[in-house]
């Protein structure tokens, strides 16, 4: 570090509540809201508040001209691209890899399970004091495609792997060989989309995969499968989707929507074959131990002049 002046360090929580946090840096609060802790001119490691938006996520980054670090405690990083144009050159921009694995993976189970035993409907037979009994779809013996490969996606393949599924397909942007298979690209996608009983998109938002999941890829998806999608809103487009789930060809869960939060009055809402949870893949009592973690561990690499990890882009 070049400067004498003690860096300043953003933490949307607390310094006193994380463990491990590294001496000779000034930490400063601020989760948010309307009044910043302090100059961010004068900020040097700047964690981004958590669920929050691009709009506060990206309002103080044109005052931080001395920042080294952008720390995310998401995995997407859509939220802060927006700002990042108006930063030096030279930031590490980092995710929050690690983080939320394990909760996001455990809603992509609990959202396949719900969905294909008719969760949905028993709630509402039980607010009508209605016995639905019947045969409903199991996990076992259903081909489950995952797009979007990375962390998240071997962390879901983890867990849907127990329940006897037919076969686990895998799609990521490069092609390469796991212990449990091939990962295939994006161009092979109509012929393993014909396949699938169960889709389900843990991939980032970006330009190659905005709308990815528009009316040709939903046609490609045999009668009857169900998309999750616990990636981006962005990533479906939403009127294509509204007519596949209005024909009562295909199902749907979703903890991501577009537009998000979901407007009152929707026709997403009220949509046939459709369970809907409000971006709570990562909101769980998973999420402060592991982000305090990496949170520490991160500033405790940048005291030492050590690279931090999960830097997924560097500006300029």
């Amino acid at each position: 570090m070049t400067s004498t002046k003690t860096p300043d360090v953003w933490l949307p929580f607390p310094a006193d509540e994380i463990d491990g946090l590294p001496e000779g840096l000034a930490y400063r609060f601020w989760d948010g809201g309307p009044e910043y802790p302090a100059d961010p001119a004068d900020c040097a490691f700047y964690v981004v508040p958590y669920m929050k938006g691009p709009e506060v996520s990206v309002r103080p980054l044109a005052g931080m001209t001395q920042v080294q670090v952008v720390q995310t405690l998401t995995a997407g990083i859509d939220h802060v691209e927006p700002g990042l144009g108006l930063l030096p050159d030279g930031v590490r921009l980092c995710n929050a890899k690690g983080v939320h694995e394990a909760s996001t993976a455990e809603l992509a189970l609990a959202l396949i399970l719900a969905s294909l035993r008719g969760f949905p409907g028993f709630v509402h037979g039980q607010d009508k004091e209605e016995w639905r009994s019947g045969f409903y779809p199991a996990l076992a013996d259903k081909s489950v495609l995952i797009v979007g490969y990375g962390s998240i996606g071997a962390a879901i393949e983890d867990r849907v792997s127990p329940f006897e599924c037919a076969r686990v397909a895998r799609v990521a942007r490069s092609a390469r060989t796991t212990a449990r298979g091939p990962v295939h690209t994006l161009d092979d996608l109509p012929a393993l989309l014909s396949e699938a009983d169960v889709v389900v998109l843990s991939t980032p938002l970006n330009p190659s995969t905005q709308g990815l999941v528009g009316a040709e890829f939903l046609a490609a998806m045999p009668d009857g499968a169900l998309l999750v999608n616990v990636a981006r809103g962005g990533v479906v487009d939403t009127k294509s989707l509204l007519l596949e789930l209005e024909s009562g060809r295909l199902r749907a869960a979703l903890d991501v929507t577009d537009p998000e939060p979901l407007p009152a009055g929707h026709p997403l809402w009220h949509a046939p074959n459709v369970l809907i949870t409000p971006h709570v893949g990562g909101s769980t009592s998973a999420f402060l131990p592991r982000a305090k973690r990496l949170v520490a561990g991160q500033l405790s690499r940048f005291a030492a002049g050590e690279p931090v990890r999960n830097v997924v882009r560097t500006t300029g």
